[in-house]
């Protein structure tokens, strides 16, 4: 049986548009969409009518939603669920079986949604599959081809699910792929050097060159096993998350990493991913690897 690709719905131009950017991408690999809507039915005798009324526009939220990707693509196959728990757990339930998860995000300048507050945080941080988040107005027009994708990496933690992940993408797409690797002077050169003094030129033209090598060599395997992909490496110096979001402006997609490695109070995502999820406009992707 094949792992949909999975959205969750909540009615929000949001969740509509993450829903029209996953029934694009079930359609490029040609996997299944499942639309869910997560809702903890209560057992209160005295909200009977009310706990009706809602059972029932979660009915009709989901039904609506598949009804709309069955018209814009016909022959993908849909299916619905409502799920029956707090959003945090079903989503996360519905992760294990899911090739993606597929969330709308309202950024920075809500306190409501999934990609801000907490359920979608606490998603994107524990998720077993590659989360998703996609705002309002950040598709492309229908029928428009596919534009670059960017992937941040550490070349001392490049994981081969991010890799995979960013390089299978591209391929589907026919897209350019960019890979960005940001470094920062050592801390013991600036102290060696003094606070606010130029650094010797030589000594970072040496470490930007370490830096190139370290991932190219990284890079030299996949180039391999997708010769189609065009690719575009950068080392440059500077903060991560700004390198990114600078280039976010731009994109159709950017692709960051989150390590299966819990923290000591659980598993979290780190600054780069926390600040791409905020503040980029285009959808982002998490994956989680080794």
């Amino acid at each position: 049986m094949l792992e949909p690709i999975t959205v969750g719905v909540d009615g929000s131009d949001e969740s509509l548009a993450a829903t029209r950017w996953a029934a694009r991408e079930a359609t490029l690999r040609d996997l299944p969409l499942r639309v869910v809507h997560a809702w903890e039915r209560r057992s209160q005798p005295e909200w009977a009518d009310l706990l009706t009324d809602m059972h029932g526009w979660a009915e009709k939220l989901l039904s609506g939603a598949a009804e709309e990707v069955r018209g814009s693509h016909p022959g993908l196959p849909v299916s619905t669920d409502l799920l029956p728990s707090l959003p945090v757990p079903a989503l996360l339930g519905a992760s294990g079986n899911s090739r993606m998860l597929v969330l709308g995000s309202r950024g920075l300048g809500t306190v409501s949604g999934f990609l801000l507050g907490s359920v979608g945080l606490a998603v994107a941080a524990r998720s077993d599959c590659p989360v998703v988040s996609v705002r309002a107005g950040s598709l492309p027009e229908e029928g428009a081809g596919y534009g670059e994708i960017v992937l941040g990496i550490d070349v001392e933690q490049a994981g081969e699910a991010l890799l995979e992940f960013a390089f299978d993408e591209a391929a589907r797409r026919s897209a350019p792929l960019r890979i960005v690797h940001t470094w920062n002077f050592p801390a013991v050169y600036a102290y060696a050097y003094g606070y606010g003094m130029s650094i010797e030129t030589d000594l970072r033209g040496d470490l930007e060159r370490a830096q190139t090598q370290a991932l190219t060599e990284v890079l030299a395997p996949w180039r391999e096993r997708f010769p189609g992909v065009q690719i575009t490496p950068e080392v440059v110096s500077g903060p991560a998350s700004e390198q990114l979001l600078q280039r976010a402006n731009t994109a159709d997609l950017v692709i960051v990493g989150r390590r299966h490695r819990a923290a000591p109070v659980g598993p979290r995502l780190g600054s780069v991913a926390h600040a791409v999820l905020h503040h980029a406009s285009c959808p982002v992707a998490v994956v989680p690897h080794d």
